[in-house]
């Protein structure tokens, strides 16, 4: 039983994390997360503690903004855009139980004003930013840490957010560099 309330977008998502582990969900409902979500959010983070996993698409990123914004110390789970898609469709409902258990199991829980031990120009002499794969390449990134996909901006954020060290990301940038990672 996973102690955290894990919150989730609809009814499918509920169906397919019960699946993979034996928890208790929040469905927002949408990206429309109304104050009434927000407030059973709030008492679940109060109690148990609270774990976002929502699509790894704008929609759930928009809600993962909204939830952590007025419910501050949450943890972040994501799943892999490639682990997270069928036939066109994005969304945890269909991840599989693994990929599920393997993005619960590689939590992480976000340090709003956290020190940046990242900065700029590594970010750029990795590829991350202004190179013509960045984008690829901050995806390969975001899912070897475990931090999901964003652009640059949300990168850099994400990177001190979640206290990844530089021993973290030179190691995962070296393995995107010796190739054999797959989007």
């Amino acid at each position: 039983m996973i102690k955290e309330m894990i919150v989730v977008e609809g009814k499918s998502d509920t169906a397919a994390v019960k699946r993979a582990v034996d928890a208790d969900t929040i469905e927002t409902g949408g990206s429309a997360v109304d104050r009434r979500v927000i407030a059973k959010i709030a008492l679940a983070m109060e109690r148990r503690g609270v774990i976002i996993l929502t699509d790894p698409d704008h929609a759930g990123e928009r809600i993962r903004k909204i939830v952590s914004s007025k419910v501050p110390g949450c943890k972040h789970a994501f799943i892999p855009e490639k682990d997270a898609t069928r036939k066109g469709d994005i969304g945890v409902e269909n991840a599989s139980p693994e990929a599920i258990r393997h993005a619960l199991a590689r939590v992480h829980t976000a340090f709003e004003g956290a020190p940046v031990q990242i900065g700029l120009d590594e970010l750029m002499a990795a590829g991350m930013l202004v190179h013509p794969r960045a984008a690829e390449r901050r995806m390969l990134l975001g899912n070897l840490l475990g931090i999901g996909y964003c652009n640059g901006k949300q990168l850099y954020k994400r990177l001190a957010m979640f206290g990844i060290s530089p021993e973290e990301f030179t190691a995962a940038v070296t393995q995107i560099d010796q190739g054999g990672i797959s989007i």
